[in-house]
């Protein structure tokens, strides 16, 4: 991580959760840290579905077209883009709750890929990377289940879940390999959940 020291790095969501315990890890490791962040009292969270496409792939897809750009201005040829999947990008669970959400990070999956090619044909040595985690304890599970709040006590009941931290040391791990190393995807979970 050293050669990351004094380096500027733009989280997203890092005002709470996974982004948050992003962003002070990688604070810790001596990096500038922007963090931005919705504003959770301008967003309606509910099960329609034209709320998590805005979010997982447009929002996503700006952001990295912006952070290239940066990077290419700046002569920058030893970036990193990470971007925050799920396990629900490369599996379907049979929880009708969450299929809209499992297309976006589907779409997630093939957009970092298309981007890590991209690069790579491009001749930088910038890299691209998916953090994929299972069941993370955060607001998720109360944001998505607000109209019944007895779905979203069960859970992170069922199973002790990963935490918030546990993804900020996956992205530490992700960075932490030597600058010829490409990570693709890191699919991680706890260790008690079944799919």
């Amino acid at each position: 991580m050293e050669r990351w020291r004094g380096r500027v790095a733009l989280v997203t969501g890092a005002s709470v959760g996974i982004g948050a315990a992003i962003a002070k890890e990688l604070v810790r490791f001596g990096m500038k840290v922007v963090g931005c962040a919705r504003s959770v009292e301008k967003i309606q969270f509910s099960s329609a579905p034209f709320v998590l496409p805005q979010v997982n792939v447009v929002a996503l897809s700006v952001c990295t077209r912006e952070a290239y750009q940066s990077m290419k201005e700046r002569n920058v040829d030893d970036g990193h883009i990470i971007n925050l999947n799920s396990m629900c990008g490369h599996r379907i669970i049979p929880s009708s709750d969450i299929h809209f959400y499992t297309a976006t990070k589907f779409a997630v999956t093939a957009l970092t890929e298309g981007l890590r090619q991209e690069l790579r044909e491009a001749k930088t040595h910038i890299r691209a990377t998916c953090i994929s985690p299972g069941l993370v304890e955060t607001e998720f599970g109360p944001r998505l289940f607000s109209q019944t709040p007895e779905k979203a006590a069960a859970l992170y009941s069922q199973y002790k879940p990963l935490e918030a931290v546990d993804v900020a040391n996956a992205v530490v791990y992700v960075l932490s390999a030597p600058p010829h190393v490409q990570v693709g995807d890191v699919q991680m979970r706890s260790v008690e959940q079944v799919s």
